[in-house]
């Protein structure tokens, strides 16, 4: 014989909060908020499970309402249902909203101030463990927002608290917002040596796979900086296979960074077969179409198609600033490699025959060579007063003449020795 479910006891703030979603469509926030303040002392499970339901719903309608102050006040005007109710319960309430309010589009500086006043609210309520989650979600979002030095000043702040603490899951996220901020900063040392203390603490606890996509993700993006693009790739495409499965926006991203792995390697053969696969078919869009027309003109050498598709689709590629700095250096290499192959056959051009076979201004062309001159490209000299570049051959060392140069200065050590030891013998005598 089945036992008959558990009929749950009548409860009026539930039964209530089930008529309003039932008539209203979940209620307006006015409705809600008299629910909410109808019980104001309750404080048992069904009680906290219906006042956070509440909350979270009302944090909803004002962030589509673009009511970012009433947000904050549902933190201020419920501190006692919030003093009542365990620590944890908060901070998960609390992260809850800020997750709402981040939904809401163009909401960085709304998130700024939101986060800003809530670690204000931490801080009178003594609620440290709340506060550090929230000064680490607003150094993430101070890096979003180009402040490199208030993010950079806050995470140094934290990791000294979370060092004494010795909390292994904040300090493996903090590190790796270290590592994403020094990167910003183009100081590639101290972002690999971040990234490391990441990785260590992340030894000695379960992490979650998306933060250990976000890992593999930064370790792939410090290997592209370093030119081992085919270490990058690796990393890239385990951070892919964990963001895929899980409809994460950041997967598109990785999947360009794969392409661009490939194109900098010079493997462009194989991102056709990238673009076409399964994974990628389900990402098809501008995204991915940017980075084939950039794939297409690296093909074909042309300095003109690669500038028209870094134009076409602008937004896709300059907003990303990994793609957008290894573009410039594929533009300059791809410069270099058109250059040295119109002057090869000559011994002596014509700046300007150079310049219209490259479509370019002469002064660009002119200082573009001197670079190349300087950095020992070519051999060569810039005849400014007649405009012409003068290409020498290329001379390579002669052994013979360096070791005949190396016995000779020898020679003049041992003469110098030997004249030394006759004058103390004459002066002895």
């Amino acid at each position: 014989m089945v036992e008959d479910a558990p009929v749950e006891e009548a409860d009026e703030l539930r039964d209530a909060f089930e008529l309003l979603g039932e008539q209203h469509g979940g209620g307006d926030a006015e409705q809600l908020l008299t629910l909410l303040r109808s019980c104001p002392l309750r404080v048992d499970d069904v009680a906290v499970k219906i006042k956070e339901k509440i909350l979270t719903r009302l944090a909803r309608l004002y962030s589509q309402g673009k009511r970012y102050d009433d947000v904050m006040g549902l933190l201020k005007q419920n501190d006692d249902f919030f003093g009542a109710v365990p620590k944890a319960k908060t901070a998960k309430i609390v992260r809850s909203i800020l997750t709402i309010v981040a939904e809401a589009p163009d909401s960085l500086d709304v998130q700024v101030k939101l986060c800003k006043d809530v670690i204000e609210w931490c801080k009178a309520e003594k609620r440290t463990f709340l506060r550090q989650r929230v000064e680490a979600k607003l150094a993430t979002l101070l890096l979003d927002q180009k402040d490199l030095n208030g993010a950079l000043a806050l995470v140094n702040s934290l990791l000294y608290e979370l060092k004494k603490l010795d909390d292994k899951q904040m300090l493996t996220e903090v590190h790796l917002t270290e590592a994403r901020v020094y990167h910003a900063l183009q100081n590639i040392p101290k972002s690999k040596s971040s990234l490391t203390a990441s990785r260590t603490a992340a030894n000695s606890i379960y992490v979650v796979p998306l933060l250990q996509a976000e890992l593999d993700e930064m370790s792939g993006i410090l290997h592209c900086e370093e030119g081992d693009n085919g270490t990058a790739f690796s990393y890239f495409l385990e951070a892919f296979e964990a963001y895929d499965p899980v409809n994460d926006p950041r997967a598109v991203k990785c999947l360009k960074y794969m392409i661009l792995s490939k194109v900098l390697s010079n493997q462009l053969q194989e991102v056709p077969a990238l673009l076409s696969g399964k994974f990628a078919l389900k990402h098809t869009g501008p995204d991915l179409e940017a980075m084939a027309a950039i794939t297409r003109a690296a093909k074909s050498r042309s300095l003109e198609d690669f500038k028209a598709a870094v134009a076409a689709h602008e937004a896709r590629l300059k907003t990303d600033n990994l793609i957008s700095h290894h573009l410039d250096v594929l533009y300059e290499s791809m410069f270099e490699a058109n250059l040295l192959k119109i002057i090869n056959p000559f011994s002596s051009v014509e700046i300007a025959h150079v310049a219209s076979r490259i479509n370019l201004k002469i002064e660009v062309v002119e200082k573009k060579l001197s670079q190349m001159i300087l950095d020992h490209r070519f051999s060569g000299i810039l005849d400014q007063g007649r405009g012409h570049l003068v290409i020498f051959d290329h001379s390579t060392e002669d052994v013979s003449f360096s070791k005949g140069l190396e016995v000779v200065e020898n020679m003049n050590k041992v003469v110098e020795v030997l004249v030394g030891r006759a004058q103390r013998l004459n002066k002895a005598t």
